[in-house]
């Protein structure tokens, strides 16, 4: 069972987040907090495996709980999830340690998704926060990591540097495998073999490995 925390100051978010999450039979919300330092304070008194947090809340933001989260409780991967999708967010959150970020208007899907990866030890980002992250940290990047990528691009056969292109696009699985007329679970298992040929730990390492390469838009 995954254990979670959520952290929100609206007590109709939290409460819808629960319902999302309890409605997957290995999810359950052990805790609920309406601001950072509450979360902090939950955290360190519970077992929590994720927890789930807002970043504009009162007494202490969600990315200032974030930051203190591996002092207080580091065994506990965090998710950021907000409605505020802005570059400068994503790349905070990454950089304090966090798992993921999602947005709130995401779909209940891919809630559970979000939280079900950062249990696992995987990173997580939206799409649309994908692109964010894959735009900032490609550019400005030396010709001489795009040639290495290339060249750590060659392990992989056509059918992958077309899936691995669409990850540079920050689409998901489900999206992917419309575009090119795949199953999501038959892009599931090019995404598992793409990070193992490139010896990357999440998608988003594999994203940004794609865009030093030149590959895709």
């Amino acid at each position: 069972m995954i254990r979670v925390l959520v952290a929100d100051d609206e007590p109709l978010i939290r409460a819808g987040i629960r319902m999302i999450l309890t409605s997957a039979d290995d999810i359950d919300v052990v805790a609920e907090a309406a601001n950072g330092r509450e979360a902090l304070e939950l955290a360190r008194a519970h077992t929590v495996d994720v927890a789930l947090l807002d970043i504009q809340m009162p007494v202490m933001d969600g990315l200032s709980a974030l930051a203190e989260l591996s002092r207080v409780a580091p065994g506990v991967r965090a998710l950021v999830l907000t409605t505020f999708g802005e570059r400068e967010n994503v790349l905070r959150a990454l950089s304090s340690g966090g798992a993921g970020f999602l947005l709130k208007d995401s779909a209940p899907a891919e809630l559970i998704s979000a939280v079900r990866a950062a249990a696992g030890g995987d990173a997580y980002l939206s799409p649309g926060a994908t692109r964010h992250v894959v735009d900032s940290l490609a550019s400005g990047r030396a010709v001489k990591r795009g040639e290495e990528a290339r060249r750590r691009l060659e392990a992989l056969t056509a059918r992958e540097l077309e899936v691995l292109a669409l990850l540079g696009e920050g689409l998901s699985n489900a999206d992917a495998g419309e575009r090119i007329r795949m199953s999501e679970a038959t892009v599931k298992t090019y995404v598992s073999r793409i990070l193992a040929k490139l010896g990357c730990e999440n998608r988003v390492q594999a994203a940004l490995l794609a865009r030093d390469a030149g590959l895709g838009g």
